[in-house]
């Protein structure tokens, strides 16, 4: 079994493949080179075998293979170096927005956790103006999965798809001839499972249910499509025995045929290589090429070898394995995406062709930085009115933050993140030091391991505080690409500081801060009075001290309002073998019977909400109409605040399993103190249906939830969940037909 690990490539895949030229071209070694095919008309083969790359035919020297964002012409004031992509591009570090390789490829945990597609778009829009090419992802992860939750939208396909297309749109803009940049969806598809425990995802074989694999892992991709999305990438699994980026009936049948994907698929870093190397599905590179091409894939992200898997594609045209009509038809949607970037356009003719680096840490994006932070928070527990605290009081008081994650601005930010100057970085206790109060800090552990622990440098800096924050979590450390989490314990010794500071404490408010991007168990700490408030912060960015600041204090705009995206299970009891891809017990909508620790959707805020007045119109319909739903939301509490109203779609009859409820709606509403707003919202018939070797809508009995939550929850938020029945009539059909 080969195991490799991803950008910059391993030395030993270089040993393991010593009977292949793995000579690169001169590029940097965190850029991995890309093939693609070129061919552009009819030609002999043995003309179309010359042409390695359109770099050979004049543009910028040195040559290179072809990349992901294609290379080009070099453009005014830009260098030729520029131009291949050699220069890596600066950016405003959002929160937990990875930008990896030499293109900015934003990969933001927080951003699910805001439940706020307007907000998503914006922040979007804002790396759409300095990332030539960008990728966003919409796959669902396993609570202890490495990377999958630093590269998800959550544990729900719908959730998933809506924050996918706000995130495509606000990305590529709203232009009719040019995109800011082309957004790609993946990891596709059922890429979940194992990094590296206990099976490498490399070699993994993900067998899936076909009505799992339709209802669970396909819809949020589907939802891409429909956003206007060009590029897709294949993932490095099997599906059912078949290579995702070899597999025809996920790139062809499924994506093209059945939802109409024009653009192009670009395989995962290697993952051609090792649909031979890894899965042993093919026998040599040749096979490969032909498997691939004909399954549907436009473009060969590679591992760096000069002699990969796609330069084997003349070969295969010569010998007749593929035709010279399928390589125009894998060529043209990457050379048009190259058009809608304007690459061969004068840069007059693109108003994008003005947006330069001033962008980049300009206030408004340090502004937007900051804010994406603040709304991405999810307060998990807040008792005796820990939590806020009040502005007037500070003053005098002496407030102590500890833990590894007080003041190390390298573990605030998600994989693959860019490293911006440090004078934009605020950390815990640089953010908390612009209050009025006096700050003393003790790591206890100088990094998220915590194998070196000081107890009596914690319990020195507790002692004499009148407000203690803890700061605790994993960082990219501990959970990251290609390194899996055996469990859901805090690292190391985190634990015994946290008990250690509320032990020294002796009483004063203690409040958690967790950074991170899967699940904790922090049962502990939810469990003890001594612990006042829990705040979930996972990986903010460089604005993560300053949002802290105002989090903690409730400033105007920061009452939290973040809402869980995926389950946080109650111990890894609740935690199903992670090679297994059946969803029984998965996420909220097959859980089993005892309660996760936080349930999906999930979240408190400083002020309270009262619902009443649920209507659906009509209590019953035709089996292919739409259902309106309204509901009135009131803020009760003495703050102004926002609220995540949800809806919840439950099948009463159904001739299949189905979840037992499924989220159809939500929205992220501010609401001022005492004021009410009545909410309308439209779940569409799509929403109803069912997999039964087709998608099928059925007559029957359906409950709608309307509230701040999932129903039924043991933690659950001081609001209640309304809930109201409506009939479907007619005859079953399929969704087509509607």
């Amino acid at each position: 079994m080969l195991e490799v690990d991803t950008a910059p490539p391993p030395s030993q895949l270089a040993t393991k493949l010593t009977h292949m030229e793995t000579q690169v071209c001169p590029v940097p070694s965190q850029t991995p080179a890309v093939t693609v095919p070129f061919v552009l008309r009819e030609q002999p083969c043995e003309k179309a075998a010359e042409q390695t790359s359109p770099c050979a035919r004049g543009l910028p020297e040195p040559h290179v293979l072809l990349r992901a964002t294609q290379c080009r012409p070099s453009l005014a004031g830009e260098s030729p170096g520029q131009a291949l992509g050699h220069v890596p591009a600066p950016a405003t570090a959002l929160p937990a927005c990875s930008l990896r390789s030499h293109r900015p490829t934003p990969r933001c945990v927080p951003r699910l956790h805001t439940w706020d597609w307007g907000s998503t778009a914006r922040r979007t829009s804002s790396l759409g103006r300095r990332a030539p090419g960008a990728v966003t992802t919409a796959t669902a992860a396993a609570p202890v999965h490495g990377c999958p939750p630093e590269e998800t939208y959550g544990e729900d396909p719908f959730l998933s798809g809506e924050l996918a297309r706000s995130f495509v749109q606000g990305l590529q803009g709203q232009h009719p001839r040019y995109i800011k940049a082309s957004a790609g969806c993946k990891h596709f598809s059922v890429h979940g499972g194992p990094e590296n425990i206990p099976v490498s995802r490399l070699s993994f074989d993900a067998k899936v249910l076909e009505r799992d694999w339709r209802t669970t892992f396909l819809p949020q991709f589907q939802a891409c499509v429909r956003a206007g999305s060009y590029s897709f990438m294949c993932s490095y699994n099997r599906i059912n025995g078949v290579p995702a980026c070899a597999n025809k009936k996920l790139l062809t049948d499924i994506l093209r045929g059945e939802w109409g994907f024009e653009g192009y698929v670009v395989s995962d870093e290697g993952a051609l290589e090792l649909i031979m190397l890894g899965h042993h599905y093919t026998r040599t590179f040749l096979e490969t090429a032909v498997a691939s091409m004909n399954a549907g894939c436009n473009l060969e992200l590679s591992y760096g070898m000069r002699n990969n898997v796609f330069m084997h594609i003349p070969q295969a045209l010569a010998m007749g394995n593929i035709t010279l009509q399928m390589l125009r038809d894998r060529v043209r949607p990457l050379f048009y995406t190259r058009m809608r970037l304007g690459e061969f356009d004068p840069p007059a003719m693109n108003p994008y062709s003005t947006l330069d680096l001033s962008a980049v840490q300009s206030p408004e994006h340090r502004n937007l930085s900051l804010e994406a932070a603040v709304k991405s928070f999810v307060l998990l527990k807040n008792v005796r009115g820990t939590l806020p605290l009040r502005a007037r009081d500070l003053p005098g008081k002496r407030l102590a933050v500890v833990g590894p994650f007080a003041d190390n601005p390298r573990v605030l930010f998600g994989d693959y993140a860019p490293v911006p100057e440090p004078r934009y970085i605020y950390t815990p206790r640089r953010g908390l030091e612009t209050l009025m109060a006096n700050v003393s800090f003790a790591a206890g552990c100088r990094e998220p391991r915590c194998q070196q622990y000081s107890r009596a440098e914690v319990a020195g800096a507790v002692g004499a505080a009148d407000v203690v924050v803890v700061c605790l979590g994993t960082g990219t450390d501990v959970e990251t690409e290609a390194k899996d989490r055996r469990d859901l314990s805090l690292p190391g010794h985190q634990l015994e500081l946290l008990q250690d500071a509320v032990q020294a404490a002796a009483g004063h408010p203690v409040i958690l801060l967790l950074f991170n991007a899967g699940p904790l168990d922090v049962s502990w700490a939810q469990a003890h009075e001594g612990v006042g408030a829990i705040l979930a912060c996972f990986f903010p960015g460089q604005a993560a001290g300053l949002a802290i600041a105002r989090v903690l204090l409730g400033e105007a705009g920061a009452n939290p309002a973040g809402r869980l995206p995926a389950t946080w299970p109650a111990g890894m009891h609740q935690v199903p073998p992670m090679e297994n891809y059946t969803m029984e017990g998965r996420t909220y909508r097959y859980y089993g019977q005892e309660a996760p620790l936080y349930p999906f959707g999930y979240g408190l805020s400083y002020t309270t909400f009262q619902y009443r007045d649920l209507v659906l119109s009509p209590p019953a319909l035709p089996v292919c109409a739409n259902l309106s739903v309204s509901v009135v939301l009131e803020n009760t509490g003495q703050r102004d605040g926002e609220e995540v109203v949800q809806l919840y779609l439950r099948w009463e009859q159904s001739s299949v399993p189905v979840p037992r409820w499924q989220l159809v709606a939500f929205r992220r509403v501010a609401v001022p103190a005492g004021r009410e707003t009545k909410l309308s919202f439209q779940v569409v018939a799509e929403q109803r249906a069912i997999w039964a070797q087709d998608w099928r809508l059925e007559p029957g009995t359906f409950t709608l939830f309307a509230g701040g939550q999932q129903p039924g929850q043991q933690m659950q938020a001081p609001s209640e969940v309304l809930s109201a029945r409506f009939t479907v009539t007619g005859a079953a059909r399929p969704l087509r037909g509607c």
